[in-house]
């Protein structure tokens, strides 16, 4: 009977093992795309401290009223993307974490389950065991008895 309760359990292992590596998969993918925007934020930053050495550089030299309000306007360009792109970092970050608390429930649900079927699985050897102790207890009962009538 346990044996049987496994059985039918399997479907539904199934379908929760498929869930849960629906949800790894989209964690995997939630961690790329955060790598990737924090990789541009890293771009972002580096371009921003080659613009401001091109600042000294040239700075030294003097510059023009014209030039200084350009580099500052693209500075303060540059700073806005600098802005949004920490932005963009925290809702990626956001959704991953949403999609590591997903994906952790449906791993514990797979577990659980998994726990559940070997469990069944358990109770159906011991079942099968106390059976065969049984039959074996009374087949030497009766080799006796054969043997004194």
């Amino acid at each position: 009977m346990a044996n049987s309760r496994a059985a039918r359990l399997a479907p539904v292992v199934e379908m929760a093992e498929r869930a849960e590596r629906e949800a790894a998969r989209q964690m995997a993918h939630m961690q790329g795309l955060l790598a990737k925007a924090e990789a541009q934020l890293g771009e972002l930053e580096r371009y921003r401290g080659d613009y401001q050495q091109q600042w000294i550089t040239e700075g030294s030299k003097g510059v023009s009223g014209q030039w200084l309000m350009n580099y500052q306007r693209f500075l303060s360009q540059l700073e806005t993307a600098i802005g949004q792109q920490l932005q963009s970092i925290n809702w990626h970050r956001q959704n991953l974490e949403k999609a590591r608390a997903l994906w952790q429930q449906r791993y514990a649900r797979v577990e659980g389950l998994r726990k559940l079927v070997q469990r069944y699985l358990d109770e159906a050897r011991a079942a099968e065991d106390r059976r065969e102790q049984k039959l074996l207890d009374e087949l030497a009962q009766r080799l006796p008895q054969r043997d004194q009538g």
